[in-house]
């Protein structure tokens, strides 16, 4: 009875030591949307939407968890508050963490790996940050390897899927939330620029290639702008990839059983309409 009871007054000192950097950093004008502009993203739907997917697969989680690309804390601070879990911090620099008492272990993800020992973590998120990166691929393998097994993992990125994204790519060759960058440009090493567009195909193949299963995506929001483009282009859309799917299985015999409803999945209307994708999957237990 005494431990629980000093568990519960640790739990709730630390719930006002967060309380009290969170709004120093709202009187200092540190908000993510000052301190990470992110083109207008509601990081709120972001965070939500990450939150709803740990839960999906597995509501009672509880151990150690790692935020990758922390930034300010704001989603360490939400998931902290519904599940029992121990935070820890990575991102590539240490003065945006706005979470009073959290330690952040600054990192270069394109040239560093992360700096934890093998299976540490029962939860690993990862939001906003792969478009960032100029090799995610390693990035994922790395989150594998600190992953306990069984371990679930949330990343988000860009959809660069969803119909406003691929009409704007249709008639100028950039995805929505990408463009032109300069050459010497070195803001797309942090925050501020993005040079790696993932679909969810090739996101999901990577996963499965890090050794990750139970891969399932949503969306953060419908974007309402794009309904009446969905009303034209649906059946066309729904034709032609149905023709390109039997075209890839009968000349090129690249579509399997694995691979198939991934594909599909990418014309689904929520991945048509939705702004941002978030993807949950577990490390494999062998």
């Amino acid at each position: 009875m005494f431990r629980s009871n000093l568990s519960d007054s640790r739990r709730e000192e630390r719930r006002l030591e967060r309380e009290a950097a969170r709004q120093l950093a709202y009187e200092r004008g540190e908000t993510s949307a000052v301190r990470t502009p992110v083109e207008g993203l509601s990081t709120q739907k972001i965070v939500r939407a990450t939150i709803d997917k740990i839960r999906e697969l597995a509501p009672d989680l509880q151990g150690d968890f790692l935020d990758v690309g922390a930034g300010n804390g704001e989603l360490i601070d939400r998931v902290i508050r519904e599940f029992r879990l121990t935070a820890h911090a990575c991102d590539y620099r240490n003065d945006l963490m706005t979470i009073g008492g959290l330690q952040v272990d600054a990192v270069d993800l394109n040239t560093e790996p992360l700096p934890y020992a093998n299976a540490s973590f029962d939860l690993v998120t990862c939001t906003e940050v792969i478009e960032h990166l100029e090799h995610y691929r390693a990035t994922l393998r790395e989150v594998s390897r600190v992953l306990r097994p069984g371990g679930v993992f949330v990343v988000s990125t860009p959809n660069v899927l969803n119909l406003r994204s691929r009409l704007r790519y249709l008639f100028f060759g950039f995805f929505n939330l990408f463009g032109m960058i300069r050459v010497e440009d070195e803001r797309h090493h942090s925050t501020h620029g993005h040079i790696s567009p993932v679909s969810y195909f090739y996101l999901a193949h990577a996963l499965a290639g890090a050794g990750f299963q139970e891969i399932s995506v949503s969306v953060d929001k419908r974007q309402r702008r794009s309904w009446i483009a969905l009303s034209l282009l649906w059946l066309p859309i729904r034709a032609f990839s149905e023709f390109c799917i039997a075209k890839e299985r009968r000349k090129y015999q690249t579509v399997d059983e694995w691979n198939e409803p991934f594909a599909r999945d990418m014309n689904r209307i929520d991945l048509l309409l939705g702004r941002t994708i978030i993807v949950g999957c577990r490390k494999k237990t062998a």
